[in-house]
């Protein structure tokens, strides 16, 4: 089973990039979409029938505020259940959260808050940090497992970004929002990349400022967190660096069926 995260960074416009073209070539069997910034309805309908030809079952949740964040599942196989949101006001108006149930596991597309340039939005992202963990914890306890996919919007450690000094006072490498990045790896989740390739360098996501891409100026902030009980069944997790469309690349996790 393959499946596939993307912060889009806006779907009209990524549609118009090759989006299609690119999922082809992936050949996920689930896509998570993160920053769509679209209502289904804002696509036309021939924008629609291409996308249903490869994903028969489409959830959506977008945000209350017209052209800002929200997040989209594409699946092959219909999903057992899908839900929207944390179950929170606080959260749910700007669309960051869909939880399906494929298989023998559930699946979290997120897109997590930014901190923002002034970091006066930080402690709304970590209080997002907590509620999800609350929630995972509890269906931990019930011996389920979970796959946590999206952007996280944090790059963990200092490998996961080109100049990590200069960071270091910047939203996205704050101790306190590096350190729940900890505290879900104690709660029984792995990062399926960091695992694999404890000392490889890759980054997900380029500012489009200064040639950051053509100079890998990055940082690694797309990942899979699983839980510890699904990590036999892990093959490999890819980042898609190559591909374009976007300021962040696709990841693709590969589980065996």
């Amino acid at each position: 089973m393959r499946i596939t995260t993307w912060n889009i960074n806006g779907l009209r416009a990524s549609l118009g990039k090759g989006l299609l073209e690119n999922i082809r070539i992936l050949d996920p069997d689930v896509l998570c979409l993160q920053e769509i910034k679209a209502r289904p309805e804002q696509l036309d309908t021939q924008a629609t029938a291409n996308i249903l030809a490869s994903f028969p079952h489409l959830s959506w949740n977008p945000a209350q505020r017209p052209g800002y964040s929200g997040t989209a599942t594409w699946a092959r196989q219909a999903p057992a259940v899908v839900r929207t949101g944390l179950g929170s006001e606080e959260f749910d108006g700007e669309g960051r959260v869909i939880t399906s149930r494929h298989s023998d596991f559930w699946l979290y597309n997120i897109y997590f808050p930014n901190g923002q340039r002034d970091n006066g939005r930080v402690p709304y992202k970590l209080d997002f940090y907590d509620l999800l963990l609350t929630q995972c914890d509890e269906l931990h306890a019930k011996r389920e497992n979970i796959i946590l996919c999206g952007d996280f919007n944090t790059a963990h450690n200092e490998i996961d970004l080109r100049h990590p000094r200069e960071n270091a006072h910047s939203t996205g490498f704050l101790p306190e929002e590096r350190a729940w990045i900890d505290r879900y790896l104690a709660h029984g989740f792995v990062d399926v990349f960091r695992k694999l390739y404890p000392e490889r360098v890759e980054y997900t996501w380029w500012t489009f400022l200064s040639n950051a891409r053509k100079n890998n100026t990055g940082w690694r902030l797309d990942y899979f967190l699983v839980s510890e009980s699904l990590w036999d069944r892990v093959e490999d997790v890819v980042n898609h660096i190559q591909v374009m469309g976007s300021d962040h690349c696709p990841v693709t996790l590969i589980l065996r069926d």
